[in-house]
């Protein structure tokens, strides 16, 4: 009876011991008022929390200025420093009122520094002016599809009430900006080294994005933002086995285990499933259309396991009109599209070129082929 309360006493304390230690194995888990998961290539949400109310979102705006400069085709051009870029509060690179300084300088200290300053110099030299930036950025926003944003500076700061985006918003704005090299390029820089032209040495940049340094191997960008009345905002990316996804938090408090309990959430539960361009043209077994086929590019999706029984691959061509079998030359360029499906419902698809292109385009009736194609997955 003695030993049976020993050993009841050591359950106890062992119980009680456990409850104690953190437990961040769901990505239910967040700390963040707002946050999502979304796979890079589809853009598929993999976790979401209150992703879509508009929310302060501090500096990670900054991504918005730094995809607009990498795309003005300037980076290669000198600025002159100005006194209002000097005077921008908070963060900065340390600028100096009439310093010269590439483009491509200010866009590192801007992302890896988040310097303010490099923020209003960028705007100025880009978009002529403060404001005409501005005007670009909610341009752009609209083009990728950021409906629930507004931006009022290129830095983020609490200076403006109409300045606000959503952690869906900003995923759409991430996963575009990762499409650009340069961006990842510079996203992903540890450390970096811009000259000084007043000094005998160089400036040297560290980026502030802990997951990026130490914090989480797989994360390969991302840009961290404060202030008063955001509170701690993160934006970054990360790839595992050919799987590329991205994370937001807004006001959270323990945004770097925010990120990593997501990413091991997506990590542990999807893989990439993909149907290569060549299998797909291989697979159709029209004596018209045989060996003539040529996906534009793979067929993806991120799926569970569950998941990729229920994927199927749906074909359509057009109908081959007789005209094109005496001249080949009739024959349009595209002439089908494979579709992904899962579960019944399209998820991607890729038009079907005809590989002796021509410029001549003609109407022909569609036809379907289904199949299950053997859909793998990376990794």
């Amino acid at each position: 009876m003695r030993q049976r309360k020993r050993w009841l006493a050591c359950i106890v304390v062992l119980a009680m011991i456990f409850s104690c230690i953190p437990q961040r194995t769901k990505a239910q888990d967040v700390s963040a008022q707002s946050a999502i998961l979304m796979e890079q290539t589809s853009g598929r949400v993999l976790f979401e929390k209150d992703a879509h109310t508009k929310r302060r979102i501090a500096s990670i705006t900054k991504i918005m200025t730094a995809i607009l400069a990498i795309e003005s085709g300037k980076l290669d051009e000198t600025v002159t420093v100005s006194a209002r870029a000097v005077r921008a509060e908070g963060s900065s690179i340390y600028l100096k009122e009439g310093e010269k300084i590439k483009l491509r300088d200010l866009v590192y200290g801007l992302m890896l520094r988040s310097g303010n300053d490099a923020a209003v110099a960028i705007a100025e030299h880009v978009g002529g002016s403060v404001e005409g930036f501005v005007f670009l950025m909610n341009q752009k926003a609209a083009e990728i599809g950021m409906r629930d944003t507004h931006f009022a500076n290129p830095h983020g700061l609490d200076d403006a009430e109409n300045h606000y985006s959503t952690a869906y918003d900003m995923a759409l704005l991430m996963r575009y900006a990762m499409y650009n090299d340069t961006f990842r390029k510079i996203s992903g820089t540890k450390v970096y080294r811009a000259p000084n032209p007043d000094e005998n040495w160089d400036r040297i940049w560290r980026n502030k994005n802990k997951l990026l340094t130490n914090l989480y191997e797989y994360c390969t960008g991302g840009k961290t933002g404060y202030t008063k009345r955001a509170k701690r905002t993160l934006v970054t990316s990360a790839e595992k086995d050919g799987l590329e996804l991205i994370a937001v938090t807004l006001n959270a408090p323990d945004d770097w285990n925010d990120h990593i309990s997501m990413y091991e959430y997506g990590f542990d539960h999807y893989v990439l499933a993909k149907v290569s361009k060549e299998r797909i043209g291989q697979r159709v077994n029209d004596k018209f259309y045989r060996n003539h086929l040529q996906a534009s590019r793979d067929l993806v999706y991120p799926v569970t396991k569950e998941e990729m029984e229920k994927l199927r691959v749906h074909i359509q061509l057009l109908r081959p009109k007789e005209q094109w079998k005496e001249e080949r030359a009739l024959i349009p360029t595209v002439v089908g599209k494979a579709v992904l499906y899962l579960d019944g419902q399209p998820v991607d698809e890729v038009p079907l070129l005809y590989k002796k292109r021509q410029s001549k385009q003609t109407n022909g009736s569609i036809w379907k082929l289904v199949f299950f194609l053997g859909v793998g997955h990376d990794g």
